[in-house]
């Protein structure tokens, strides 16, 4: 299995979520590049003790989590130029025994397969609201073909090559990104239903989901610039619902506080209005902050639309830990 598959972890001062991800890859004798982004942490040396490839990125170009993983297949090949498969992951996520010949017997059966990804979960979802809310996103995507795949997932080689990586420039959603141009070009996303990857969030502050959330809407204004004039409409959706609940209502209720005066005040009912609707299939405290998230969300778009208005070319990471 090692000569088809080379995992390639990325990280940054992950400290033990990084030592427990490097004895989960260590454990399935898989070789390893990881791709250090600056970490003052033992990050480097405990890569190392488990014979790990290391790359430490150059950060006098600024970084992108999509740089990084370019540069981590890439030394892959180096070490191993006969490998077929992929396996991506963050250095804050411990990959499953059973998940790689799961995701190889499913690219066996679809030579169109481009990436299979699985059931990503936290490792510690009860130890805060803002894990717990995590896990619950995590489990949400159904079994089957997908449009993307997240950070972890088994990527063939052969798909990488034909759209080139990741687009380096992207300071977040990279990966649907590509996934969107390996499927213009006629590759196929996959989701399996089996266990993946345990991920380490470690989120316990408003302030960190918030981030998070921000994050989000600058990735769903860069997909609508970068792609969403195709037919597919990219991004699009997302964008509409972030910019609808975050910007347009609260407009229109400013506007009518102009117009016919504190009666208007009535229209932000349409808030816990909109709780209760998804209360229906979700949890209520996870509906709650889905509805609240699309004010961070439309934070991260017209940030990104200002930047790009002001001819900004290198925009900051917007991280979350």
């Amino acid at each position: 299995m090692g000569e088809r598959v080379v995992a390639v972890a990325i990280g940054r001062n992950e400290g033990e979520r990084l030592v427990r991800c490097l004895a989960a890859l260590s454990a399935q004798g898989l070789p390893i590049v990881y791709v250090d982004s600056g970490s003052t942490d033992a990050s480097i040396a405990e890569a190392e003790k488990v014979g790990a490839t290391v790359l430490e990125i150059d950060l006098s170009v600024p970084f992108t989590a999509a740089r990084a993983r370019n540069a981590g297949w890439a030394k892959a090949l180096e070490i191993s130029p006969d490998a077929a498969f992929i396996q991506f992951l963050d250095g804050d996520c411990e990959l499953d025994p059973g998940w790689i010949p799961a995701a190889l017997a499913a690219f066996e059966a679809d030579p169109d397969l481009a990436a299979v990804c699985g059931r990503r979960r936290e490792k510690f979802p009860d130890e805060t609201r803002w894990n717990r809310m995590i896990d619950a996103e995590w489990g949400a995507p159904p079994a089957g073909p997908a449009k993307a795949c997240g950070g972890d997932a088994l990527i063939r080689v052969a798909a990488l090559k034909a759209v080139d990586g990741y687009r380096e420039d992207l300071i977040a959603g990279e990966e649907p990104e590509m996934c969107y141009r390996m499927r213009q070009k006629g590759w196929k996303i996959l989701r399996l239903a089996e266990e993946m990857t345990l991920h380490d969030a470690a989120m316990t502050r408003f302030g960190q989901w918030w981030q998070r959330s921000r994050r989000a809407g600058h990735t769903y204004a860069e997909g609508v610039a970068i792609h969403g004039a195709g037919p597919e409409r990219y991004r699009i959706p997302e964008l509409r619902r972030s910019l609808i609940w975050g910007l347009g209502l609260p407009l229109v209720t400013l506007l009518g506080l102009l117009i016919i005066g504190s009666w208007a005040l009535l229209l932000l009912l349409a808030y816990p209005l909109q709780v209760l609707r998804l209360s229906q299939r979700m949890p209520l405290e996870e509906a709650a902050f889905l509805t609240i998230g699309k004010f961070p969300e439309t934070q991260g778009a017209v940030g990104y639309w200002i930047g790009k208005l002001a001819g900004v070319k290198r925009r900051k990471l917007i991280e979350y830990k």
